[in-house]
């Protein structure tokens, strides 16, 4: 027989109380300990180091899960709604939206950017998506989008391979790794990966719930990309340029994810 057996049950339950508070304080004290470490390690990309690489890891995973059939729930018009008014940075500024142009960057056949209107964007075909906009947050919204796939876009306008030649959606290695957007005042700018940005749900989005962008949603044209956190759907877009390296983006910088894949 042990001695706790031995004690009555008021005592055998002091004792226990006495050995539970210790080992929670142990374990308080490494879990103190363990967060001290982590947060104290060397900076990488805005955030300590161990979990940048663990950032890394989800990333190449998403990568390996992502396909572009793949695609984001789609829901009947009924369930649309109107999103949060969600970040404005970029847009600090009032625009006039016909003074608005689109500067791409990259274009195969240019010496230089390429300015385009509105009526460029319009005179793509016009697809409609009713899918879900989920903020890293964690709150989300279903929203009926209407506008031209951004590949259709790059399709009209294709950046160059690095052979030189237009490239072509339908051999997206051939294709350069990135795309970049960002606002007209270069305030807010994201990178998606050429893949992501060939989605056949990634639009140039000009209209929501079937009416015109308001410039709180980021008229006149912004980007809608459901296999995306909300983060990476620029409104405002002043420019688009197709890049080989990993383009700048504002989150990322922050020491968030720079993939934020679904």
């Amino acid at each position: 027989m042990s001695e706790m057996d031995t004690l009555d049950p008021e005592s055998r339950m002091r004792r226990l109380s006495r050995r539970s508070f210790l080992w929670g304080g142990a374990a308080l004290a490494g879990a103190y300990a363990g967060w001290q470490w982590l947060i104290n390690r060397r900076p990488d990309g805005g955030v300590p180091w161990p979990l940048r690489r663990t950032l890394e890891m989800n990333e190449q995973l998403n990568r390996d899960y992502f396909q572009p059939a793949r695609l984001s729930t789609v829901y009947p018009v009924s369930a649309a709604g109107e999103p949060r008014r969600n970040g404005d940075i970029g847009m600090e500024e009032e625009l006039d939206p016909g003074a608005w142009a689109l500067k791409v960057e990259g274009v195969a056949g240019a010496p230089g950017p390429i300015t385009l209107r509105m009526d460029a964007i319009r005179s793509l075909p016009k697809v409609d998506v009713v899918t879900e906009l989920r903020c890293i947050e964690g709150w989300s919204q279903v929203v009926h989008w209407s506008g031209a796939r951004l590949s259709d876009f790059i399709a009209k306008h294709p950046p160059v391979t690095q052979s030189g030649n237009p490239a072509r959606v339908d051999r997206p290695d051939d294709m350069p790794e990135y795309v970049g957007l960002a606002t007209p005042d270069g305030g807010y700018y994201v990178g998606l990966d050429m893949p992501a940005a060939l989605h056949p749900q990634t639009l140039l989005c000009y209209e929501m719930n079937g009416q015109p962008l308001t410039a709180d949603h980021g008229a006149p044209l912004r980007l809608v990309i459901p296999v995306r956190y909300g983060v990476k759907n620029i409104k405002r877009i002043g420019t688009i340029r197709y890049v080989q390296q990993r383009p700048p983006d504002y989150w990322a910088e922050q020491g968030y994810d720079w993939y934020a894949g679904l």
